[in-house]
C-alpha cells in the first residue's frame, strides 16, 4: 500500500521561506518520479511541481517557478520542496505523490496522502 506523509508546514510571513518534507513507503520510490501538488479551500488541487525518479530532472508550474524547487534523497525515501519568497496565494494543503512512472509526467491521484498546512499570512 502506497503511504505518503507530509511534514513541515506552518504559518509564515509574506516574503517567507519553508521546507516541506514527504516521506514515502509501500513502493519502490527510488524507481518514480514524485509530484507535489496543492490545494487551496474552495479550489481545485494544481499541481506545482515534479521531480523524476533520479533526481536529475524537476519541472514546476508557471506559478511558483523561481520561488520552489523539488529535490530527493532516495536512500530516505523522502521527497522535499523549498518554498521561498512566500505569497498569501500560496495558502493551501501541500501534498505529495507518486508519479506514474519514472519520469516527470503524470501522477497517481489516489496516491495523496497526508498533507501539510501552509498559511502564508501578516
Amino acid at each position: 500500500e502506497v503511504q505518503l506523509v507530509a511534514s513541515g508546514g506552518g504559518l509564515v510571513q509574506p516574503g517567507g521561506s519553508l521546507r516541506l518534507s514527504c516521506t514515502a513507503s509501500g513502493f519502490a520510490f527510488g524507481s518514480y518520479g514524485m509530484h507535489w501538488v496543492r490545494q487551496a479551500p474552495g479550489k481545485i488541487v494544481e499541481w506545482i511541481s515534479a521531480i523524476d525518479s533520479s533526481g536529475a530532472g524537476t519541472i514546476n508550474a508557471d506559478s511558483v517557478e523561481g520561488r520552489f524547487t523539488a529535490s530527493r534523497d532516495n536512500a530516505k525515501n523522502t521527497v522535499y520542496l523549498q518554498l521561498k519568497s512566500l505569497k498569501t496565494e500560496d495558502t493551501g494543503m501541500y501534498y505529495c505523490a507518486k508519479g506514474r512512472g519514472s519520469g516527470l509526467a503524470g501522477w497517481e491521484s489516489n496516491s495523496r496522502g497526508q498533507g501539510t498546512q501552509v498559511t502564508v499570512s501578516s
